[in-house]
């Protein structure tokens, strides 16, 4: 893990210089410009950081400290929050998958825009999940038929 986080760092410094401290795209440039694309990269590569960061945070504290309550209700809640723990860094396990395949996407020149339609996704909703791989209105289709085929 730490070799993959140090040469994203190497790439988020440069990406960071690329963009400047003060740019948000907005709709009145070119959409998925460079700048715009470096953004997002970015974005995604601070927030996989994070997660990587919380991730080495949590398996330090496993190693550190083994559940050692004496009372057996204060070890049940122990034992509750790491269950939650690692629930959470386990679908965060799948949400930095995401952010690889959306940083594949913008290296293979494919970000921004709808797997299913082609159409841009647009910047706002980047910006608010720039791992989206849809726009708002293919995602609520693929939801809908989602739901009919569990309720079948």
């Amino acid at each position: 893990m730490a070799t993959a986080a140090f040469g994203d760092s190497e790439k988020l410094a440069k990406v960071r210089a690329a963009v400047g401290a003060d740019y948000t795209p907005d709709d009145d440039e070119p959409y998925m410009s460079e700048r715009q694309l470096n953004y997002f990269r970015m974005l995604l590569l601070e927030w996989k950081r994070s997660i990587h960061t919380a991730a080495e945070t949590t398996l330090q504290s496993l190693q550190d400290g083994p559940l050692r309550e004496a009372d057996l209700n204060d070890r049940a809640s122990s034992e509750s929050d790491w269950g939650i723990e690692l629930r959470t860094r386990d679908r965060q396990r799948k949400l930095i998958a995401k952010i690889d395949a959306a940083l594949r996407r913008i290296d293979g020149g494919e970000y921004g825009y709808c797997e299913v339609t082609g159409d841009p996704i647009g910047i706002k909703r980047l910006i608010a999940r720039p791992v989206a791989t849809m726009t708002v209105e293919a995602q609520e289709a693929h939801e809908r038929r989602e739901k009919i085929s569990r309720d079948d």
